[in-house]
């Protein structure tokens, strides 16, 4: 669990949470279902963005590397974690540079219309920007037209980014 969500919970966490969970549970499917994608892809239990992957490692180990509790900073209602401090003083320094597109949601489901989350296993790096794929396919599909696939989930993504919770 980050730093923040220590934090944040409260002695009456659990016992909100489990009625929450009941309630929701006799919701209709559609309404529970719409809640469970954010606009950053994040662990639903840790809330750690990249489920605690260092997204600037990508750029200067060109490798998927794990963070370490306690070296973390909150961008955009999530926790990031990082690999060493220089990793998080860069991510801090300018976020958008190292944030993933689509706020790690894989492009070639965006462009056929769905938000589905990337996993930080499956990435590329293309025009200087990290991209998260949900499988290896997609990650080879994407390979195939980077342009093509990036033009169709660009015009995708504002209609689709509605529908997350910010």
């Amino acid at each position: 669990m980050t730093t923040l969500r220590r934090q944040r919970r409260g002695p009456l966490a659990a016992p909100l949470g489990a009625l929450l969970l009941a309630a929701l549970a006799m919701m209709p499917g559609r309404i529970a279902q719409t809640a469970t994608t954010e606009q950053v892809v994040a662990d639903r239990y840790s809330g750690l963005a990249l489920y605690g992957y260092d997204p600037v490692a990508y750029f200067t180990d060109r490798a998927a590397k794990t963070g370490i509790e306690g070296i973390e900073w909150t961008y955009r209602g999530v926790a990031w974690r990082f690999c060493n401090e220089g990793n998080r003083a860069a991510f801090i320094r300018d976020p958008d540079i190292y944030m993933p597109g689509f706020g790690g949601h894989d492009p070639v489901a965006i462009a056929g219309h769905v938000v589905r989350d990337g996993h930080p296993d499956f990435w590329a790096i293309h025009g200087n920007r990290l991209y998260l794929f949900y499988s290896e396919e997609a990650r080879t599909a994407f390979a195939a037209d980077p342009d093509g696939i990036l033009g169709q989930a660009e015009a995708n993504w504002p209609q689709l980014s509605r529908t997350l919770v910010p």
